[in-house]
């Protein structure tokens, strides 16, 4: 069994079994990734749409394939062909024009909606005081389906530091939740690293997106 098969076990033997766990496969190669799904792993996520093409051309639907990156308009169409679930969703204008390819290609695209749960304006995603009236504006979206939240958190040195923008987005989910906006569910909270998954965990995430736990440092890859 190889390096990326034993740390894939153990991380899914560690977590609970309702947390869905997302490659993050950013710079990874194809063997890897193969490697990765191969031991239990059932999504890869991509933050770059010409290396997803790639990986997506040669594997195929071996897994989902959640785009988990910043979202440019130019490649929008090329994303919404190809991935199953949109994770990074943070603004009226790309969410336009993911139904606008959503309704070329005939599909529903189910999407998460990101929220800068830090409130750093350099970070993408919709402040966390706006996301129900954000969600509401997409309601009426008939080629588009929010299936809940994702957010990065703040690059802190103690993971730890992390957990109060988990909760206030586990709070936001499930304040949501409740609120029955139409073609809104709030079924999926995708939030945690290799670093911070655990405290994710502890605070509501049902998904978690993890690269270097499973891979190993990309630098290595280097040497």
């Amino acid at each position: 069994m190889g390096r990326i098969s034993e740390s894939v076990k153990l991380l899914l033997r560690e977590i609970p079994e309702y947390v869905k766990v997302v490659a993050a496969a950013k710079e990874r190669t194809l063997e890897e990734v193969s490697e990765a799904v191969s031991a239990g792993i059932k999504i890869v996520g991509e933050n770059y749409l010409q290396e997803a093409q790639e990986k997506i051309g040669a594997l195929g639907h071996i897994a989902e394939w959640h785009f988990i990156g910043s979202i440019q308009k130019r490649k929008i169409k090329k994303i919404v062909e190809l991935f199953d679930l949109i994770q990074s969703v943070d603004s009226l204008e790309v969410v336009y024009e993911i139904n606008k390819w959503a309704e070329h290609f005939g599909k529903v695209m189910p999407v998460l909606v990101e929220v800068n749960s830090c409130k750093e304006p350099q970070k993408s995603g919709v402040m966390p005081e706006y996301v129900e009236k954000f969600l509401s504006s997409l309601s009426y979206l008939s080629h588009i389906k929010v299936l809940g939240l994702m957010t990065m958190g703040p690059a802190l040195a103690n993971p730890e530091d992390i957990r109060p923008f988990f909760a206030l987005t586990n709070r936001l989910f499930v304040n949501l939740g409740e609120n029955n906006i139409p073609n809104v569910r709030m079924e999926i909270l995708s939030m945690g690293m290799s670093d911070s998954y655990k405290i994710a965990v502890e605070e509501g995430a049902n998904m978690i997106r993890v690269g270097t736990l499973i891979f190993g440092p990309r630098a290595q890859k280097r040497l």
